[in-house]
């Protein structure tokens, strides 16, 4: 068999298992986006460096995969989601206390580090448990449920702000490594396949090299980073674009961002039933085309200083993101039965570190925002006609879809 599946994988706790462990990532981003204002006034600092409290952690959390990947499949995928976890904690209490912006984003680093293990850990668990025509539909179905830490987790934020001041957002953070430490402690039983390759040093060119030199990864994680720098770029953006100059208040934002984050959460379950029925290359297809359409809006909107002309755009990419990553990753991640951890590892850091440079480089040009959002979606138009031509075909065929 390709690999060994928990017994209870299918069971509604081991569900809640794997949606805990990829939680932790969202949580770091979403929940203190309303006071990248307030964290600029008291750092006494300019906006966009406040944005890199966001770009260095993502940067982090893909980087840090290069070790989190090979480690999950030598020494299992429990271990390293627990000592994720207290990284995580670790640093969500040191971002808590300091005191100056240069010692935040260090703590933001290591929180990004912390972060990648348990996201390793559950993708890993998610290929180990599900095969390779599953986890695509799987993954898309995580991603819709932690959508709901966008809906709520800015509330919750803007809430803690209002009532604590800023800080009070990483000690929460800390509190909840602390709560899901425990929980998956109880809970996470190994998935690692009896057959995983554990051969040769742990961290390895050639261990590498052996996902990398596989065009139909190639393409599809490089998909997958291209959408995950649209959505990066929105959330570092929309704070001071929508705040500071639209003059929107922190609650006027936060229903903005809620908005957004239950569409996503409806594209996500939505992408997983497209693909049963048209299959993961129409898929693939239609997500990268209303990513197009959304950039093309977002520039013809972008004389108009209103907070919808600026929102809408981005509510119709959630659908396109939502249709490229479920169905890109998935075929990234399916040659890789045996080496599912350093596979998920290395697709881990095409979105998030590649992402993180992407968006951190851009936001470093004179666009306002609603140019830099068209420009990060029409950065897939290559993808598109790679799709599209021969060569797309055979990297991603259209396979019988079956009922």
């Amino acid at each position: 068999m390709e690999n060994r599946v928990s017994p209870n994988i299918n069971s509604k706790i081991q569900v809640a298992l794997l949606i805990t462990l990829v939680l932790f990532s969202p949580l770091a981003i979403d929940i203190y986006l309303p006071a990248l204002p307030a964290m600029a006034n008291t750092f006494s600092v300019d906006p966009t460096r406040v944005q890199d409290t966001v770009t260095w952690f993502m940067f982090s959390m893909g980087l840090g995969q290069l070790l989190a990947g090979p480690l999950a499949d030598r020494i299992g995928r429990r271990p390293i989601a627990l000592g994720g976890i207290v990284i995580y904690g670790f640093s969500s209490t040191m971002a808590y206390l300091a005191q100056s912006l240069d010692l935040l984003l260090l703590a933001r680093l290591l929180q990004g580090f912390g972060a990648c293990a348990t996201s390793v850990a559950a993708f890993a668990a998610v290929r180990d448990s599900f095969g390779a025509e599953k986890s695509g539909r799987m993954i898309s179905y995580l991603n819709g449920a932690i959508c709901f830490i966008p809906a709520l987790a800015p509330l919750l934020g803007t809430w803690l702000t209002y009532h604590f001041g800023w800080r009070s957002n990483f000690s929460f953070m800390a509190g909840f490594a602390v709560v899901a430490g425990l929980f998956i402690m109880a809970v996470f039983k190994e998935t690692r396949p009896a057959n995983s390759d554990v051969s040769g040093s742990m961290i390895s060119i050639s261990r590498y090299w052996s996902v990398l030199r596989e065009p139909t990864f190639l393409f599809h994680a490089t998909l997958c980073m291209l959408a995950m720098a649209v959505i990066l770029a929105y959330v570092t953006s929309a704070p001071v674009w929508l705040m500071n100059h639209l003059g929107q208040d922190m609650h006027q934002f936060t229903v903005w961002f809620g908005i957004n984050a239950v569409l996503n959460i409806t594209a996500c379950m939505v992408a997983p039933k497209f693909m049963d029925r048209f299959g993961t290359r129409r898929t693939l297809r239609t997500g990268l085309i209303t990513l197009l359409f959304a950039g093309g809006l977002m520039l013809s909107l972008s004389q108009l200083q209103q907070a919808w002309a600026f929102m809408v755009p981005i509510f119709i990419c959630s659908f396109g993101f939502a249709f490229v990553l479920g169905s890109a990753a998935g075929k990234a991640l399916a040659p890789f039965g045996d080496r599912a951890g350093t596979a998920a590892a290395l697709l881990g850091l095409f979105q998030m570190s590649g992402a993180g440079v992407m968006v951190s480089l851009t936001q470093r040009l004179d666009f306002s925002s609603p140019v830099l959002m068209t420009l990060q979606m029409w950065l897939l138009i290559p993808g598109l006609l790679i799709l599209v031509s021969k060569i797309g075909r055979r990297w991603h065929p259209q396979l019988t879809v079956q009922n």
